[in-house]
């Protein structure tokens, strides 16, 4: 689903209707093309915290509580604990985060690099289902998942949920390689069998099918909303500019729904709630 904007006027109440039926029940994507009116913006972190809050609930997305996160090139080392995949230029895996729906809104995009990609997960399963059953098994068993390096307001060291699950007839899938790869690191933490090692590696594989792949690249005042349950998405390394106002620079918002689906009751230690519609997910900040 797109949408022009031509003012940086909030949602009417139609808009907001379609946008949530939109998002839960059908692509559950939309991009939104605001154009030249963000430079009718003065605050635009401001701004885009409000036009998210007519959609569904901002949750934390550091132990600081922050609602609104900037996505740019930090520049952090490789073992740095404040390195977060969203602050590199390198390339990520395909994932999904800790919410209902993930908002984006570019306020720069980069000289080269930087597309966005996005698969359907429900049709990801659908192929491993068919093409590999047993991995497809394995894929709804319970992986750990290793407490995020600055997720420091949580006191468990690792939590267990599915990659593929189903509650009351809605489909949900939940993945971050990298927090199961820590996890299988840490003696601390549970071990990945044969089986799960075999399963994530033929997962990773089927989302790299370029016939199952939506690419493009947002630019400067577009904003992207997905729903986390069954869309996984990720973006290719980018080159920035040499001068450092001219940085690749997102602004990113983790929302709960109003209109969400029930999840697993698995997912109770990272999301709090799993019933439909409840305000659930983020991270829980440090008081």
């Amino acid at each position: 689903m797109s949408i022009n904007c031509t003012t940086p006027t909030p949602l009417c109440s139609f808009e907001k209707h379609s946008a949530l039926n939109e998002l839960e029940n059908h692509s559950g994507i939309i991009r939104i093309t605001m154009g030249k009116t963000l430079d009718a913006i003065e605050d635009s972190t401001s701004w885009f915290l409000e036009f998210c809050e007519k959609l569904g609930t901002p949750v934390s997305q550091s132990a600081s509580g922050e609602l609104v996160l900037s996505i740019r090139d930090l520049s952090f080392g490789q073992d740095d604990p404040k390195t977060r995949g969203p602050n590199t230029n390198r390339k990520l895996g395909f994932h999904s985060d800790r919410c209902d729906v993930i908002a984006f809104l570019c306020l720069r995009p980069a000289m080269t690099g930087g597309e966005n990609q996005v698969v359907d997960s429900r049709e990801i399963e659908r192929v491993i289902r068919l093409e590999r059953p047993d991995l497809h098994q394995v894929l709804q068993q319970n992986f750990p998942y290793k407490r995020h390096v600055v997720d420091r307001g949580n006191q468990k060291p690792f939590v267990m949920q599915p990659i593929f699950s189903e509650c009351m007839g809605y489909f949900a899938c939940s993945y971050l390689r990298v927090l199961i790869e820590r996890a299988d690191q840490d003696e601390n933490c549970p071990s990945l069998n044969s089986a799960q090692r075999k399963a994530i590696d033929f997962l990773d594989e089927v989302c790299e099918r370029p016939e199952l792949q939506l690419r493009f690249t947002m630019n400067r005042g577009e904003i992207l909303l997905l729903n986390n349950w069954f869309l996984l998405h990720r973006r290719t390394a980018f080159e920035d500019f040499p001068y450092p106002r001219h940085k690749r620079h997102l602004l990113r918002v983790w929302l709960s729904m109003p209109n969400s689906r029930p999840i697993d009751p698995s997912f109770a230690e990272n999301y709090g709630s799993t019933e439909a519609g409840s305000v659930r997910g983020g991270m829980t900040p440090i008081t």
